[in-house]
């Protein structure tokens, strides 16, 4: 046994998740670990694996008016731009393991800078940034807003909405997520040449001004328990379109959150739980 382990790195984590959406985050800030792709496929795996949908990495900031770098990889080993979830997740990290003291922290991912704020009874709340609906600075050629869009789709146009929230989300209204083709719809929608690097699939399905529910086919996963950054675009998405009220409670398979929006020009907020599960190490 010991012969097994003396050429291999010891790494510590902690497995978290926020609304069912889980993760294994690692502290990287004394020692950087690089892991391969084939690496973070083999520790997604929930069956020989410690299983989650995206690895978190803990790092030193690069600049002084940010506390932390924060970096996100899907279970498929892909390097992706944002995680709501993961934000609020990476946020109780830093507390429980006395890296921060502070009540609000800025974090830079691949593409933003975020405000995590620490609220009474353990809620976590995130400034998100402006929702981008200038879609064409991501895959498109040319400005759609935050208008319908038509995808051609087993030979039917398939209406749905499209915006960032750091990260790409297609959003389709439907009148009933129950019964919603969320893994064909939403694989099919991710492999479309269209965005030539995936996509994330919402469907929304409206049930009034100040409330929704949600289901999210996540870009390199598929049907998550929830996804934080999902739920700010279906929000953003209903705001723009004069469908919501400033502020939505949204059902997700594993729980809710609160959005946040006042409109165009102005960050949007996402509020929600986020729990810490057990803490354990692996030899790589």
């Amino acid at each position: 046994m010991d012969l097994y382990y003396k050429n291999k790195k010891k790494i510590n984590f902690s497995k978290m998740h926020g609304l069912g959406n889980d993760f294994m985050v690692i502290n990287c800030i004394k020692e950087n670990f690089i892991l391969s792709s084939f690496t973070i496929k083999k520790l997604s795996n929930r069956y020989t694996g410690i299983g989650f949908d995206q690895l978190l990495l803990v790092e030193k900031s690069k600049s002084s008016l940010v506390d932390f770098n924060y970096r996100i990889f899907n279970a498929n080993g892909n390097e992706v731009e944002q995680c709501g979830n993961g934000a609020r997740c990476f946020g109780l990290f830093l507390l429980l393991n006395g890296l921060t003291n502070k009540n609000k922290i800025s974090v830079s991912t691949k593409k933003r800078h975020l405000i995590i704020e620490f609220l009474p009874k353990n809620m976590i709340k995130v400034n998100m940034n402006e929702p981008d609906f200038k879609f064409h600075n991501l895959f498109l050629s040319k400005n759609i807003l935050y208008k319908n869009f038509s995808i051609k789709l087993f030979n039917e146009n398939l209406i749905c909405s499209l915006v960032s929230i750091g990260n790409p989300h297609c959003i389709i209204k439907v009148q009933c997520i129950k019964h919603a083709p969320v893994n064909i719809i939403g694989k099919r929608i991710g492999k479309n040449s269209i965005f030539p690097k995936g996509i994330n699939v919402s469907f929304m399905e409206i049930i009034n001004k100040k409330n929704i529910k949600l289901r999210v086919y996540e870009r390199d996963v598929g049907e998550t328990q929830a996804c934080g950054s999902a739920a700010c675009a279906a929000v953003a998405i209903g705001i723009a379109q004069k469908l919501l009220s400033n502020v939505v409670e949204v059902e997700l398979l594993g729980g809710k959150l609160i959005i946040m929006w006042k409109g165009f020009g102005t960050p949007l907020y996402m509020i929600g739980p986020a729990k810490h599960v057990y803490d354990g190490y692996i030899y790589i």
